[in-house]
């Protein structure tokens, strides 16, 4: 025998080997290939939202530990000596065979737990001594690469529960409505046993069955000293769960948001706060009682943390509006028309830049630029406006005005590195619309680069000298808990001076009428805020920031329909300041004055005081500012002593009064002066002197803009109609004769309007004033 042994003892060796290594490799890497629910947690681990997995079951992801009420339970009752055995407990098998024939049938199968995770992992096999010998054999590899806690866990995943209920944590929520780790004796009692007989939990089976097993084994908990006598009898008189309760869905949207985003069949723990979940979306819901009156059936809201970035309520629809009313799609990742929401970007990059100055006097008058003829949203002009005013009153003409100086195509680059991923076309696509809402935006991307602006000013000062901006201070918003470096700027892109500017003017938006006077409340906190309105009222926005919070709204109806009066200051407006009320007061920013210097101002014009300015204070504004030419409107005139205009032609010199007189230009003037009484009018000559303006014209036409297309529509009996042409002058009572093609038109005095129909062609507009000053345009009819 031993040399037998030896003369075949490398095969024999071989064979060992070969064994080990099948051994070693029989157990499939994975387990269990089942497809998960996705599943969405708070941050402080309640359950938000959970999907179906996508076979159909309740499937949560699998659990790492299962808590020590059921593991107690469960091993008493399918595997006693689970903690002790290989993987196979040879007596239970013996036992088991005896009990099999006796009874003539099977009514035990002396599996392990080790064992009944295999056959979970190997599904649809058949019951027989063969594929018993193949458990065995994986289940004792199981235990050499799984510890005991794991092995139960595996179990607990993957057991069914009754119906289309897999695993411990689904079976939880779906029979007790609550996580595994809450679970009573009682609780943890009847799971242990329904993997055994999960039919039973379906209502109308034999429940008497369910309930005699679960008290059978509490009883031996009991007898064995593992609970005593009066927690046993409490858990007996548990009633039996009836049929399986709903989920919770706190953040349908959100869920629908993670499986989108690439994250299904997983655990997320998300970064929502579950009491102020629950509060916005009440908000959103009283809110949409009275919106829904005017047809308007769609609202959503976000909330994020400012300085991490992190998302506390995520609301993306109102549920009460059904799915009739598109009440499953999310608005806050819709593209949506911006309206005026994306203005204090273009605003802080000119300040910036030192194109601009939070007072300047920009200009509010009728403009035509190639087909594009913006409007306010009130019909109406000033003339010149402050631009902080400009922006706290959303005017739309005063920005089209100065996104023409800043140009749209570095604006278009703007939004796109602070974070703004809707920008899909060029920026000629856009044109001077951009800054109008003729661009598609998200309540995400919005409130994340407003959360930016808030975040680079407030981390101003919280950096070293020689890093004086942090690279991630425009970063996208997170819903997930994770680390993240979140890099999305160049250093320093816009300047803790300019916003700061930016946002101190956004403090003086008017608020919605039931606000009141805000001012006047000692708790009522300082808020940026900014609302917008889509062409068609379409879309209403809110945004408003804190150096905590910022809070985005948006109002309307997901099917894209208009309905009159559905405003951003309307609509979302209210919901805004709402959801603020119910979030912690934050202090306002402090001014970043290593970025700003003490300029003196002309206080009528806003801009770099010039020496004839009559009134000048020095105010505190960004450095770049400099940069800006002195006042342009402020004038030396000379008079006499009635109050005519004279020059050194007509007048000694001895006999003047030099006078510092505020003067705009003539359309600028026309709309001022009817806003502005004490706006006074440069005085006339003195009829011996010769007129001499300085350059400054006295005339100017409102409409047609230069190179303009005029279309001329019948009237509606079909008779033909006509364009009103207009200018300004800054002497109305002057008379200006009108030439068309050199052909007299006629004149005018004091409301200087023509209208003409002179059919289809190219035409050249000629005026004539008293004085002999001459002003032309040249323009383009197009007739019906």
């Amino acid at each position: 025998m031993k040399q037998h042994f030896k003369k075949y003892k490398y095969y024999w060796v071989g064979g060992i080997v070969v064994l080990l290594l099948a051994y070693s490799l029989i157990l499939p890497r994975k387990l269990f290939n089942d497809p998960y629910s996705t599943v969405i947690t708070a941050a402080d681990g309640q359950l938000l939202s959970a999907s179906v997995a996508p076979d159909g079951q309740w499937r949560f992801p699998a659990l790492d530990s299962v808590p020590e009420k059921y593991a107690t339970a469960v091993t008493y009752f399918e595997d006693e000596s689970f903690y002790w055995h290989p993987g196979v407990n040879p007596f239970s098998m013996v036992r088991a065979t005896w009990q099999n024939i006796n009874a003539g049938h099977v009514v035990s199968g002396g599996s392990t737990i080790t064992m009944q995770v295999m056959r979970l992992s190997r599904k649809d096999r058949p019951r027989s001594i063969w594929e018993k010998i193949i458990e065995i054999v994986l289940a004792t590899r199981l235990e050499v690469k799984y510890s005991k806690d794991e092995i139960l866990a595996m179990y607990a995943s993957h057991a069914p529960f009754g119906g289309n209920v897999v695993g411990l944590r689904a079976a939880t929520w779906r029979y007790f409505n609550r996580e595994p780790d809450e679970l009573s004796w009682g609780e943890a009692a009847l799971l242990a046993v329904l993997p055994n007989s999960p039919a039973l939990i379906h209502p109308g089976r034999n429940r008497d069955e369910l309930e005699s097993k679960r008290n059978r084994l509490l009883k031996k908990l009991r007898d064995d000293g593992v609970i005593d006598e009066m927690t046993c009898s409490l858990a007996m008189a548990e009633p039996i769960p009836e049929e399986p309760l709903p989920l919770p869905q706190k953040a349908p949207h959100l869920l629908t948001r993670a499986i989108n985003d690439g994250k299904s069949q997983q655990n997320l723990h998300t970064t929502i706060r579950p009491g102020l979940q629950d509060r916005v979306s009440q908000i959103l819901e009283t809110h949409h009682r009275h919106l829904k009156g005017n047809e308007v059936h769609n609202a959503a809201a976000l909330v994020a943390d400012v300085r991490t970035g992190q998302v506390l309520a995520y609301v993306g629809n109102v549920s009460s509006a059904g799915a009739n009313h598109d009440s499953q799609v999310d608005i806050i990742t819709a593209p949506r028309s911006t309206g005026s929401i994306l203005k204090p970007f273009l605003y802080a990059a000119m300040m910036d830049e030192g194109q601009l100055l939070p007072k300047m006097l920009i200009p509010d008058v009728p403009v035509f630029f190639s087909g594009f003829a913006p409007k306010n949203f009130s019909k109406t002009y000033d003339g010149a406006v402050a631009a902080d005013r400009a922006l706290a009153r959303s005017l739309n003409v005063p920005a089209v005005q100065l996104l023409r100086r800043y140009r749209y195509e570095k604006f278009h680059s703007l939004l796109k590195e602070l974070g703004m991923t809707t920008l899909t076309k060029s920026p000629d696509h856009y044109g001077l619309a951009l800054v109008l809402g003729g661009a598609e935006g998200t309540l995400w991307d919005i409130s994340g680069m407003y959360a930016g602006l808030s975040r680079t000013l407030g981390s101003f000062y919280e950096q070293t000298d020689s890093y004086k901006y942090a690279t991630n201070n425009f970063m996208p918003l997170t819903y997930l808990q994770e680390q993240r470096e979140g890099k999305r700027t160049k250093t320093g892109e816009l300047s803790a001076a300019a916003i700061y500017h930016t946002l101190t003017s956004m403090l003086e938006v008017y608020r919605p009428v039931d606000e009141g006077p805000w001012q006047l409340f000692e708790s009522s906190q300082k808020i940026a805020w900014k609302t917008g309105t889509s062409f068609g009222y379409r879309d209403a926005w809110a945004v408003g920031t804190t150096a905590d919070y910022v809070v985005g709204v948006w109002v309307g109806n997901a099917d894209g329909e208009g309905r009159p009066g559905l405003t951003g200051v309307e609509a979302a407006a209210p919901i805004l300041f709402d959801i603020f009320d119910v979030l912690p007061k934050a202090e306002w920013f402090k001014s970043p004055s290593s970025e700003m210097i003490k300029l003196p101002i002309c206080l009528v014009s806003g801009y770099q005081a010039s020496d004839v300015c009559p009134e000048v204070d020095t105010l505190e504004v960004i450095s770049a500012g400099q940069k800006m030419s002195p006042c342009p409107f402020h004038h030396r005139i000379h008079l006499d002593h009635n109050g005519y205009r004279v020059n050194s032609n007509c007048e000694s010199v001895n006999n003047m009064e030099h006078v510092s007189w505020f003067v705009l230009p003539p359309v600028q003037e026309y709309y001022y002066r009817s806003n502005n009484p004490s706006y006074k009018k440069l005085p006339p000559y003195r009829s011996d002197c010769m007129a001499e303006e300085n350059g400054r014209q006295a005339m100017e036409i409102i409409y047609p803009k230069a190179n303009a297309e005029i279309f001329i529509p019948r009237e509606l009996d079909s008779s033909p109609g006509s364009a009103v042409l207009e200018v300004a002058h800054r002497r109305p009572e002057t008379t200006i004769y009108w030439h068309l093609n050199d052909q007299y038109l006629g004149e005018t005095k004091r409301i200087h309007q023509m209208s003409i129909n002179p059919g289809a062609g190219d035409y050249t507009l000629t005026l004539v004033d008293e004085a002999g000053e001459t002003v032309t345009r040249h323009f383009k009819v197009i007739s019906e």
